[in-house]
């Protein structure tokens, strides 16, 4: 058993992406059905052959999924979003440990002179 499989499950469950993550795939999808029909209908207008249109859907259609997933895996998160997954997880560590209740991340404790963080 791994780590990971023995976090505590009202951890695990309450960690559910965002809207914009869960609809992504369907974005990329719905974007590059639309650049192979727009490539679909510009080749049966120039040749009006229905099989050469089809074709050049499908091969548009693909080669915009590839190139649109693979650009969306070149990019890196900025070093805020970065500062803020750490944040995140170690918000979420504290609360399978069971001590949630504790102080904040980065909020100073007693005897801290540090000064707290603002973003």
């Amino acid at each position: 058993m791994t780590k990971r499989d023995k976090k505590d499950p009202s951890v695990t469950n309450s960690l559910q992406p965002t809207r914009r993550d869960r609809f992504l795939p369907a974005e990329l999808l719905g974007i590059s059905a639309g650049l192979g029909v727009f490539v679909g209908i510009i080749v049966l207008i120039a040749t009006r052959e229905f099989i050469l249109a089809g074709v050049a859907l499908g091969i548009a259609f693909i080669v915009s999924l590839v190139l649109m997933a693979l650009f969306a895996l070149a990019f890196k998160p900025t070093a805020a979003e970065v500062e803020d997954i750490h944040e995140q997880d170690a918000a979420a560590e504290e609360k399978a440990t069971g001590h949630g209740d504790a102080a904040t991340p980065g909020a100073p404790t007693e005897g801290d002179d540090r000064k707290p963080r603002g973003h």
